[in-house]
């Protein structure tokens, strides 16, 4: 949702974008600035390429309207509605986009679209399902998207430990372990159980973070990447640093791996590095993490997974805000109605929702403890 008011396409059925797809002569997709997003956004493009029906697609930021000068028989949203599209497939959206493709009688990119539920932290049964009939399969270890664990471990963005965001600092935990030159599986499950201790050992873990850690455990082998969760990761980092890389990760062009793996680390050392230095705040049922210049949607992701003792956490730097729940319950309500207490701009849905503002962190943070 967001405070400007304007009318948004309604969530769609799959049957229903896919009877629009199939009859349009042009489509346009327009992607959240997720992984999850963009992935589905790449599942549905990918298979009107295969059916010779022209199409664009373009990553919106948070904040952003998408342009709607394009002339499209069809506008499609992925992950959250704009005013500029027909219909909207927000709710887990690479399951949905899956669905979609399937509707149309076509075979969906199955290991994409896997990658889309990792990425939502929801894998989908019959997205699973498929992309093992395709050939992946699960493997001892951790979900990181390359070959060098301590670069994999050091930015990866699905777990936040002592060693996160520091290559040099994984390396002296990895060789405590002896690890061979040639990892065997005995040798990945010592790696993992190094992972779940270091993220789950320390007196800040809260009791959720064994839950979350759990998807960067035991991941599917195979794809793009080294993993179908390092993907994930990958997609979610190039969805907010390099939206145009993005797009071309998730039309299957390899020309841009090297630039999408450069946008992931940028982008997990930025998340690390503000979860590490954020000064924070505990309140009832809040927690509140305040630094500068932080990607705050990855970094409130991380401390509501792995740092928050209470359930909404609430990630603020200079003009900027994100709030997660980690119960279940809406926040894009009350940061709503706190970004409209202060002139600003919300957006967002469910248990996850960002604002903008032009007053101090400060007095944004009694706007949201007041609304919340």
């Amino acid at each position: 949702m967001s405070t400007t008011g304007r009318d948004q396409a309604p969530a769609a059925a799959a049957s229903d974008a896919a009877a629009a797809l199939d009859a349009a002569a042009f489509v346009r997709l327009v992607s959240d600035a997720t992984g999850a997003a963009l992935a589905a956004t790449g599942v549905l493009a990918r298979a009107l390429d295969d059916a010779g029906t022209p199409f664009q697609a373009s990553v919106a930021a948070p904040f952003a309207d998408p342009d709607r000068t394009t002339e499209a028989d069809a506008t499609v949203a992925l992950g959250r509605p704009h005013p500029a599209a027909d219909y909207a497939l927000c709710d887990r959206p690479a399951a949905a986009a899956f669905e979609t493709v399937r509707e149309l009688g076509a075979s969906p990119d199955a290991t994409l679209a896997l990658a889309g539920t990792v990425a939502a932290g929801d894998v989908d049964g019959s997205v699973a399902e498929a992309a093992e009939q395709a050939g992946l399969e699960r493997r001892p270890g951790v979900a990181v998207p390359v070959a060098d664990l301590a670069d994999g471990l050091a930015h990866s963005t699905l777990l936040s430990a002592p060693f996160s965001g520091t290559e040099a600092q994984v390396r002296a935990a990895l060789s405590d372990l002896d690890l061979p030159s040639e990892l065997d599986d005995d040798a990945r499950r010592r790696v993992a159980s190094l992972v779940a201790l270091a993220v789950t050992g320390t007196d800040t873990a809260p009791p959720r973070a064994a839950a979350a850690v759990e998807r960067a455990l035991r991941p599917y082998a195979g794809g793009p990447f080294e993993t179908v969760g390092g993907y994930a990761d990958v997609l979610d980092a190039v969805a907010r640093e390099r939206p145009g890389v993005g797009i071309a990760l998730a039309l299957g062009h390899e020309s841009v791996r090297d630039e999408a793996l450069d946008a992931w680390r940028t982008h997990g050392g930025r998340a690390h590095a503000a979860v590490a230095s954020a000064t924070t705040g505990r309140y009832d049922g809040l927690f509140v993490a305040r630094g500068d210049a932080m990607p705050v949607g990855t970094a409130a992701r991380l401390v509501a997974d792995f740092r928050a003792p209470e359930p909404v956490t609430l990630v603020v730097t200079d003009g900027e805000a994100a709030a997660r729940a980690a119960d279940g319950r809406d926040v894009a309500a009350p940061m709503r109605t706190a970004a409209e207490s202060v002139d600003g701009t919300a957006v967002g849905r469910g248990e996850r929702a960002r604002a903008r503002f032009d007053v101090s962190t400060a007095d944004f943070i009694t706007a949201f403890r007041e609304a919340v």
